[in-house]
């Protein structure tokens, strides 16, 4: 509690959070490192700075510091602050889709919104500042298949190659549709590697995306050494594969069906340049 004196008030505390590299803090931490301080004076102290834009509240009793660079915008790119708030809540976590297949190279079309996989229960989406953070909720969040990447406030997690292909394939409708989704994994496909189509890809990912990403690998991006690796995987888990449409949400009557990977070709595969 020696260090609590060394703060004349919020705005000097801050300031000190910041030169350490550390861009939030809780509510909780406020009330610990001002005991004396009433609830009354917290709550007048944390308006000055917030009306100030010195600070943003994102999350019920969680507040975000902004850095004189970042002030015009009036928040923080979630790779600054993601992994630190994720912890703040107990969540494991990864930057997933269009924003993670961003880091790996395969930035066709920047993102306006960002994709953040958690655990449940489910998280609400937070949108300030023209940021949009939507969340996506699953059991279990796998570890083996996420990428560490070193940031400015420490580090991030989003999902491995492979793991964001069929994501994105998985969660197509929310990012654009198919045709948006084979563009950036036309990109993407130069990131990947055979040996990450393993079992935990295969225990973490539907089967149904992993027949698309097999399908664009073979007949669409001419990959056959992914695609074979990929179908190799399949056959090795005795993994059946059943009748699935390329397009989730369009009609399947009357379109062919590949014989390999059991995908209905119901939708033409156009590529943005």
């Amino acid at each position: 509690m020696k260090e609590i004196k060394k703060y004349n008030n919020l705005e000097d505390w801050t300031r000190n959070l910041l030169a350490h590299g550390k861009y939030g803090f809780t509510l909780q931490i406020l009330r610990d490192t001002f005991p004396g301080q009433s609830e009354a004076a917290n709550k007048s102290a944390l308006k000055r700075l917030v009306d100030k834009e010195q600070i943003i509240s994102i999350h019920k009793g969680y507040y975000l510091i902004i850095p004189p660079q970042y002030r015009s915008k009036g928040i923080l790119p979630p790779a600054s602050f993601l992994d630190a708030f994720m912890k703040e809540l107990a969540r494991p976590y990864y930057l997933a889709l269009l924003n993670a297949a961003a880091y790996h190279g395969a930035s066709h079309q920047q993102p306006q919104e960002f994709f953040v996989v958690t655990s449940f229960p489910v998280l609400r989406p937070m949108q300030k500042k023209g940021l949009k953070l939507n969340y996506i909720s699953k059991k279990e969040i796998p570890e083996t298949l996420l990428d560490t990447r070193k940031t400015e406030a420490g580090y991030l997690k989003i999902s491995n190659p492979a793991l964001t292909a069929t994501d994105l394939l998985q969660y197509a409708k929310r990012v654009g549709g198919i045709n948006r989704v084979a563009t950036v994994l036309n990109e993407l496909v130069e990131s990947m590697k055979p040996e990450t189509f393993n079992s935990y890809l295969l225990q973490h990912a539907p089967v149904t995306a992993l027949q698309r990403l097999g399908y664009l690998l073979d007949k669409v991006f001419d990959k056959q050494v992914l695609a074979n690796a990929l179908f190799s995987e399949l056959q090795k888990s005795n993994t059946a594969l059943f009748r699935t449409p390329l397009k989730a949400s369009a009609p399947t009557k009357g379109f062919a069906a590949d014989e390999k990977w059991k995908v209905i070709i119901n939708t033409t595969i156009e590529l943005d340049e």
